[in-house]
């Protein structure tokens, strides 16, 4: 009888979390969770549609252009966006660790860090974007990277448009989303909000999606740049 009233005394009765997380970053997983499921339909229903074809424009050709530097240079530019964006992951993790140790200055350097590598990947991807729509006539709905036919160009698959750009595109609004973030929880670390709170998960929220968002991009880079 004694065993069983001690066995009822620890169990969970309300008024706090029965999980070793706060309720704010037990939501972010969920939202993370859920946004996995939306970036592996679109991946999937890519890659269906890009081994179900009989010819997909070709990775080298499409993306051999290093902003304004003139020469054949394959994938140059995405391999730097890549590295931007891993660059930005680990300034991330900084940013949280110095926000553990209660360091605000330096929670504040990294985050603008994190902030510039943001910034400079959308940049590069606004480059990219211009010069498939301007230089090689890829758009959503119109491919001109097709296969030559008797020494002439002809119209390739107008999927491979459409789920670039929705997919990219997709991904770039995370990006955006995410610097825009980065930028009211800098301002609210320089006003010393955070140090009033007397913590800073805020930062270890944002953080959380910021490596999603670099984790999705490497699965993003596999499929359109590497297959």
């Amino acid at each position: 009888m004694e065993t069983a009233v001690k066995v009822k005394k620890n169990w969970w009765t309300g008024g706090q979390s029965p999980y070793n997380v706060s309720y704010g970053k037990l939501m972010m997983w969920f939202f993370l969770v859920s946004d996995t499921f939306t970036f592996s339909a679109l991946l999937i229903s890519y890659g269906t549609t890009r081994f179900s074809v009989n010819y997909w424009p070709d990775a080298n050709y499409v993306f051999n252009k290093f902003f304004i530097i003139k020469g054949n240079m394959p994938l140059l530019s995405v391999s730097l966006m890549t590295f931007i964006l891993i660059m930005s992951s680990v300034t991330m993790v900084l940013a949280v660790h110095a926000g553990h140790l209660k360091r605000q200055k330096e929670v504040a350097k990294w985050l603008f860090f994190t902030i510039i590598g943001g910034l400079a990947f959308l940049g590069c991807q606004a480059f990219e974007w211009t010069d498939l729509i301007t230089e090689k006539g890829v758009t959503m709905t119109h491919n001109l990277l097709g296969p030559v036919v008797n020494g002439h160009a002809t119209a390739g698959p107008s999927a491979f448009g459409a789920f670039f750009f929705t997919i990219t595109g997709f991904h770039g609004c995370h990006v955006f989303s995410g610097v825009i973030i980065n930028i009211i929880i800098l301002i609210n670390v320089l006003k010393g909000t955070y140090e009033k709170r007397g913590h800073y998960e805020m930062v270890e929220k944002i953080g959380l999606y910021w490596h999603f968002v670099d984790l999705v991009w490497v699965y993003v880079f596999t499929c359109f740049y590497l297959l």
